[in-house]
């Protein structure tokens, strides 16, 4: 392979890094109360100050509401943020059920946020109780999971909502705004926590 070759390839290398990067770059993640809303533009107070964002016409809103191992049955859809293992399970820290609507969100197996964390959305094939608290096998599409929730630990459930929950007060997370050229934030989804829940 030529000199000149390998440099273009290096390049396109780089290059391709660069749009990765930058479309990472295009979103953002909003997470507070809801000051105040002005037509479709919701005033969000979050740590570290106002925020305005954008929600679409069609937004897609979901409820957060406290939930319990009692609500993981066969057959639901959930996301485990967890801490693998010697033994080759998940010991879950997060865990959040899925609205039947959401079901294949981000399904499989990855790392997640926290060091040494991952994320498994799938389904749950089968649970039972054990002394070291309530245990699932999950399965995805590439592969299955042992899954530990150890006993206390808080679980949250998506339900579907709708835009009458956009209101002042409301604690809301938007995972993914996006960032629009001319800098403001527009919102395809937000997630709204009920009964003095603060979806995480």
């Amino acid at each position: 392979m030529s000199r000149t070759i390998q440099l273009m390839l290096a390049g396109a290398a780089v290059m391709a890094s660069f749009v990765v990067v930058s479309a990472q770059q295009q979103t953002q993640r909003v997470m507070g109360t809801i000051g105040g809303v002005d037509g479709r533009t919701l005033v969000v107070k979050t740590k570290d100050g106002e925020v305005k964002v954008n929600v679409t016409d069609n937004v897609a809103v979901f409820g957060v509401v406290n939930a319990t191992t009692a609500d993981i049955k066969p057959g639901s859809y959930v996301g485990v943020g967890a801490m693998p293992q010697p033994d080759g399970s998940q010991k879950a820290i997060r865990v959040m059920i899925f609205a039947d609507v959401q079901r294949g969100t981000g399904e499989g197996h990855r790392p997640w946020v926290q060091p040494g964390s991952t994320m498994t959305n799938a389904t749950v094939d089968t649970t039972v109780a054990s002394v070291d608290g309530q245990v699932l096998m999950v399965k995805y599409k590439d592969g299955e999971k042992k899954v530990i929730i150890p006993p206390g630990l808080a679980i949250q459930a998506y339900v579907v909502g709708d835009k009458s929950e956009l209101k002042p007060g409301a604690s809301i997370l938007i995972v993914s705004a996006a960032k629009k050229p001319d800098g403001t934030l527009e919102a395809a989804r937000v997630n709204v926590g009920r009964g003095g829940v603060v979806p995480q």
